[in-house]
């Protein structure tokens, strides 16, 4: 069976996928968003937006539902395991800058829940689930996606077609385009537990630095009060997967990080390889890359998911107006330029900085870390640029600029 219709088809419908589906769809664009499992998937990783996402995302329309549901985190903290706090950050310092001076905390799984039914309104929008593509073709004129179905096969056609199905997924794959960069040698284990960690000092956003086991803190609202306190480890390459997914590893991590007499209960526990690779190539004709088809990077600093909704707006934005003929297709290769740019230069080089600050072992280099991260916080012209930053606030601006 074959459709041949006008409309853009979105592979992936995860946050990327279904962010750039509303983003169409309100500008009255045909879109059918591709979907291999049967449902949403239960994603563990990602919670976390900052302030240029939240704009985003409310210009969308789906800001207020988000806030309802989330937690507003306008202070986080950066720790070492054996100094405790070295300093706390306030991103109400950038009230002048943005609206949404904060994080907010939601889990992936939560947000691509309000975007599908944000979308359901849109007679002209459609989810397509158990559409496993398999391959993708294109000519002058249009992309298909060949889906394998409980129902045998079934060809998806459109004039456009987006990749937003994960750095594993077919599109990239498809395009044969090198993804430049490489893999951490250890792991990362993620743990949940409904133990109040807060109780003692941290921040719902914390960094805690070590040598041997740094770790990143969030609270996330999970099903409601009292939520959740996810926690990412590193796993050694060593440490096997069964080991640092066992309860023994579990409670051994978050006893050494938190010591208690009792056993900390845990809802949740993952473990993943973490990559550090952005895709040569974006586009090729009417295929087009997104979120974490088009780039990975490791967690420290919140930038992946946060990077990924950035793409799918920007790129809704100019294929809306290709859509439109108010611009030729060279607006989509400016797409490629403004947001490759910005994730080299800011989603990689910034994560892979964060991390390598987390786990630094020489005792000097991190005592003079500590000393200028004090000194920076002390003085407030250097600490809005640094917030500027780590909010990804300059990263949206810089690409901004990029003709």
């Amino acid at each position: 069976m074959t459709e041949n219709t006008r409309q853009v088809v979105i592979v992936g419908a995860g946050p990327v996928g279904l962010t750039t589906a509303l983003a169409l769809a309100r500008q009255d664009i045909p879109v059918t968003v591709l979907e291999a499992e049967p449902g949403l998937t239960h994603d563990l990783r990602a919670a976390s937006y900052h302030p240029p996402t939240l704009e985003m995302l409310a210009a969308l329309g789906i800001g207020k539902t988000m806030h309802e549901k989330g937690y507003v985190v306008q202070r986080w903290q950066y720790r070492d395991r054996k100094e405790g706090l070295i300093v706390e950050w306030d991103l109400g310092v950038l009230g002048n800058d943005t609206e949404y001076p904060w994080r907010l905390h939601l889990e992936q799984h939560q947000l691509t829940r309000i975007l599908l039914a944000a979308l359901e309104p849109y007679s002209h929008a459609r989810v397509l689930f158990s559409h496993r593509v398999s391959a993708i073709e294109q000519s002058a004129s249009q992309a298909t996606a060949r889906c394998q179905t409980a129902d045998g096969e079934v060809m998806v056609s459109g004039q456009w077609l987006i990749g937003a199905d994960g750095g594993s997924g077919v599109v990239r794959k498809a395009l044969d385009t090198e993804f430049e960069g490489f893999t951490w040698p250890e792991r990362n284990v993620n743990i949940s537990t409904s133990y109040d960690i807060g109780q003692h000092g941290y921040t719902f956003n914390c960094y805690i630095a070590d040598p041997e086991e740094w770790a990143g803190l969030f609270k996330v609202p999970h099903l409601g009060p009292p939520g959740l306190w996810r926690i990412g480890f590193p796993v050694p390459d060593e440490e096997s997967d069964e080991h640092a997914l066992s309860d023994e590893g579990t409670q051994a991590r978050l006893t050494r990080l938190l010591p208690w007499e009792r056993e900390y209960p845990v809802a949740y526990r993952s473990i993943y390889r973490v990559h550090q690779r952005v895709a040569r190539d974006w586009r090729r004709e009417r295929v087009i890359l997104a979120g974490d088809a088009a780039h990975l990077n490791n967690p420290v600093g919140a930038m992946g998911l946060n990077g990924g909704v950035h793409d799918a707006v920007n790129l809704a934005d100019k294929l809306g107006r290709v859509w439109r003929a108010e611009a030729d297709t060279s607006a989509l290769d400016l797409y490629v330029r403004q947001r490759r740019t910005a994730n080299i230069e800011f989603i990689q080089a910034g994560s892979i900085r964060n991390k390598r600050t987390l786990e630094e072992r020489d005792p000097a280099v991190r005592a003079q870390r500590h000393d200028e991260m004090r000194a920076l916080a002390d003085d407030p012209v250097r600490t809005r640029a640094f917030l500027l930053g780590t909010s990804m606030i300059e990263s949206v601006r810089r690409a901004a600029t990029i003709t």
